[in-house]
């Protein structure tokens, strides 16, 4: 499921919109599969009486379990979103109750990935994003390519304040209207507030 487009402001473009890493099915399948085995055991070497009736069941259990596990995880992955755009970071997360973060460009200070050895040869990894916000530090965890998305993030600040210069140094009319619709939406999202948001007003308008 990709990241609702009705959730974008006017003229914003999305660079790259990811769902977890594969990793993220590790534990879940790690049980399925190894309940699978169990019972397949179970059934090799027949155990018989009050225990074998037991050990069944008991097998039966936890296949359902792991299995469930499974499609739960499976929601999870499908609803969360990791996504990159020309304006912001944004984190969206939840199969039925959703929990969001952004992160606007300017606001970016650093961004930092790791790996583990194990995470360079699965592709996998954590972002770390430091930010001028009241978050100030943000997490997260199974992220494709970090290395890459890191560099993506970096080259989309870029172009977003080159945007941001042009508009402050004599740019059109248009590019005004469409800066301040764009502010009007952080503020509705409450990613700025009515203060930070005059401020920038009067700087585009020259006051």
């Amino acid at each position: 499921m990709s990241y609702p487009k009705k959730l974008l402001n006017d003229y914003e473009t999305v660079a790259v919109d990811l769902h977890p890493h594969w990793w993220h099915f590790a534990e879940p399948v790690s049980a399925l599969v190894g309940s699978i085995i169990f019972g397949i055991l179970a059934l090799v070497f027949d155990v018989r009486g009050t225990f074998g009736d037991l050990l069944k069941w008991l097998v039966i259990i936890v296949i359902v379990v792991s299995a469930i596990w499974v499609v739960v995880r499976y929601l999870k992955w499908m609803t969360t979103n990791f996504v990159i755009t020309s304006d912001r970071l944004i984190f969206r997360a939840g199969v039925i109750a959703k929990m969001g973060i952004e992160i606007p460009l300017e606001r970016v200070n650093n961004v930092h990935f790791s790996q583990t050895i194990f995470e360079r040869m699965t592709g996998s990894g954590d972002l770390l994003i430091e930010s001028g916000g009241e978050g100030g530090q943000q997490r997260f965890t199974d992220i494709r390519r970090p290395d890459r998305v890191q560099n993506l993030i970096h080259s989309q600040m870029e172009e977003n304040e080159k945007r941001r210069f042009t508009v402050g140094t004599g740019g059109s009319t248009t590019d005004v209207a469409t800066q301040l619709e764009k502010l009007e939406g952080m503020v509705e999202r409450g990613t700025l507030s009515p203060e930070e948001f005059q401020s920038q007003k009067n700087k585009l308008l020259g006051g």
